[in-house]
């Protein structure tokens, strides 16, 4: 009933293909401003230092372009893992405000780093699957490779599926296994226990993986079929058997025709606000989840000027109620 929670902003775009992303946490308090909450008063922040300056230097792109920047990540995601493990062994519960997606694979890291023995699972809400790693991606962006990474995923995931892997260099190759191995644990998480949420946009190698590893995929559909609570606790079924719980929720599961298109990859046909937030209230009741992530706002995007940081602010406001109140 007296949960702690402790703000950690994330203001990195290096693993995203368009700009704006590092934006999106200063975009989420400008919102409680002109709502004229005190939220951020009440709830101080933690700044993670980000490695942005690397987009000025394209040079890096053609250095490791299946990984585009991977050495500034892994430096980023040392920092991110060391605060989230820190937070939480103070007996604090971590709210990232992220950026790009790329920087889950740390909060994971930093999870994993302060409960080495225990068993992860992951609610990943988000329109794309995050599956990607060097030798699958279509782009080199890294904000595709989170899951990749945190399931310490290799050429060999490709070659399974009867796929031809990327063939990546030398600096690549060793960079990933340095990134799959932040925290000191790889891998991570084991597949079965990932659920998707919104999932509808998504490449030929990350559907071989999402169906060829049991994954459970919810759809949008599904959701309101069954009923948002319903299909909550459908998730935490499946999660009955581990032993902590990592909730990240990227503002692209949202339907942007019905908020906006503030977010680096817009999909139609998503969730909207008050099923976010109905579904988070279930979810963020259970004692298992111990961190709670809002990514992916890019205010440079939004066709209707801050909607969708205001947006994110009101599901970042009820989220924490959840936590403090119900946990």
């Amino acid at each position: 009933m007296n949960t702690k929670v402790q703000l950690i902003e994330v203001n990195s775009e290096i693993g995203a293909g368009t700009r704006g992303a590092s934006l999106g946490a200063g975009a989420i308090k400008t919102a409680a401003e002109n709502a004229r909450d005190d939220f951020f008063k009440r709830h101080k922040v933690l700044n993670i230092e980000h490695e942005n300056y690397l987009l000025f230097d394209p040079a890096l792109e053609k250095e490791t372009p299946y990984a585009k920047r991977i050495e500034g990540m892994v430096r980023l995601y040392e920092r991110i893992a060391d605060q989230v493990a820190n937070t939480l062994e103070q007996n604090t519960f971590p709210i990232i405000l992220a950026g790009d997606h790329s920087n889950a694979g740390g909060t994971i890291a930093g999870v994993k780093k302060a409960f080495p023995d225990k068993q992860l699972g992951i609610i990943w809400i988000d329109a794309h699957a995050d599956l990607h790693t060097p030798y699958t991606t279509p782009s080199g962006n890294m904000h595709g490779m989170p899951l990749g990474v945190s399931l310490g995923l290799d050429a060999q995931s490709r070659i399974e599926f009867g796929l031809k892997p990327n063939i990546i260099n030398d600096k690549t190759k060793a960079k990933w296994e340095q990134l799959k191995n932040v925290g000191g644990i790889s891998p991570k998480v084991a597949s079965q226990n990932i659920v998707f949420v919104g999932l509808r946009d998504y490449e030929e190698e990350e559907a071989h993986m999402v169906n060829g590893h049991h994954m459970l995929k919810i759809s949008v559909e599904e959701t309101r079929e069954n009923g948002i609570k319903t299909t909550a606790k459908k998730v935490l079924k499946r999660l009955e058997n581990v032993d902590i719980i990592y909730v990240t929720f990227d503002v692209d599961s949202l339907d942007c025709d019905a908020v906006s298109h503030g977010t680096g990859t817009p999909v139609k046909n998503g969730m909207f606000e008050d099923e976010v937030k109905a579904f988070l209230s279930v979810i963020l009741a259970d004692e298992k989840v111990c961190c709670f992530e809002v990514t992916e706002v890019n205010p440079t995007l939004d066709e209707k000027k801050n909607v969708m940081a205001e947006t994110a602010f009101r599901i970042l406001k009820a989220a924490t109620g959840n936590i403090t109140a119900y946990r």
